[in-house]
């Protein structure tokens, strides 16, 4: 009976001990998500999503892993790169900018996608309403009709003289027929001639300048796509002070990689809300049951060193409302 009850208690006690070491190994492994975008790689953008997202506890290298895929901005490699996500199993795709979530659309109706950045996504059939998603893709979205025209009136603020404005437009987008009706329509209003100047790809650019300066265009207004995911603000804006263009577009970075205007959405404040997505995801939240955001917050910026460049003066009362001026 004793030799029983002693059998009894070693085991108990190594079953104790096993459970103790059990307990005492780290079990719980990184979450997984996959960020999948048109540019070459890590953007300003990026960092202040992952920044976000560290904020909000999510650690990449921790309790976080981010599987990241880039196009370099190939558009046709978007569809390859959004399966291989899915293959590999993460647990959510953030999309950013419109061609990626498209690529990610097709690619999955199960996996949670997070837009960042996306154009118009109720009317790109990313989802059902702003309000009510209805299905796996939540997110921001971008598309603000009303900018359209707050850019052409601030490029008629510079030049009272404007007649006709160039709009640069970035064809593997599907959104670029958006914004071009958008602005064409803006442009109707206020009396402007809008020209529709597209490219297909990046080297393609030049040519599309030299296009812009031969119609004569005053201005030209630049898709955000070039700056938000292709990594090409410094190249258009490069060309438009070499062709001696007043231009503005609403991508993130332009005025700072050389651009002259800015007019469009915060960008500081949009990745962190867009962390929060991924968050509430992460923690068990439905996309379907999350609604889309747009952005509350809009910059003026003003590039004084790309007006001395251009040989124009930046009126007073343009300066005065400026968020922040660039010297």
């Amino acid at each position: 009976m004793k030799l029983a009850v002693g059998r009894l208690l070693f085991a108990v006690c190594v079953g104790l001990m096993t459970a103790g070491a059990a307990m005492a190994q780290p079990t719980d492994k990184p979450r997984v998500i996959g960020l999948l975008t048109l540019g070459p790689g890590l953007t300003a953008a990026t960092e202040s999503l992952l920044s976000g997202l560290r904020e909000r506890g999510w650690i990449e290298g921790k309790n976080l892993r981010v599987e990241y895929r880039f196009a370099a901005n190939r558009p046709e490699r978007l569809p390859g790169l959004a399966e291989e996500l899915v293959r590999i199993g993460v647990e959510l795709i953030v999309a950013s900018g419109t061609p990626a979530v498209q690529a990610a659309k097709n690619a999955t109706s199960s996996i949670p996608i997070v837009m960042g950045s996306a154009a118009d996504a109720e009317g790109s059939g990313f989802v059902a309403s702003l309000a009510r998603p209805g299905g796996n893709i939540t997110g921001v979205s971008m598309m603000l009709a009303e900018l359209a025209g707050k850019r052409l009136e601030i490029l008629k603020e510079l030049n009272p003289k404007l007649a006709r404005v160039a709009y640069l437009a970035y064809v593997p987008d599907p959104a670029h027929k958006l914004f071009l009706r958008q602005t064409m329509d803006a442009g109707q209003a206020l009396n402007l001639r809008i020209q529709p100047v597209r490219v297909n790809r990046p080297d393609q650019l030049s040519a599309a300048f030299a296009l812009i300066a031969k119609e004569r265009a005053d201005a030209v207004v630049v898709q955000p796509l070039f700056s938000n995911n292709l990594g090409l603000a410094p190249r258009v804006a490069g060309l438009a002070v070499e062709h001696r263009l007043v231009n503005i577009s609403d991508g993130a970075g332009y005025v700072e990689a050389g651009g002259l205007l800015y007019y469009g959405p915060d960008p500081q404040a949009i990745y962190p809300r867009i962390a929060s997505f991924v968050d509430r995801i992460l923690k068990g939240g439905k996309p379907a049951e999350m609604p889309v955001e747009q952005p509350q917050k809009f910059l003026l910026i003003v590039n004084l060193t790309a007006a001395k460049k251009l040989g124009i003066s930046v009126p007073i009362s343009l300066r005065a409302r400026a968020d922040r001026v660039i010297e």
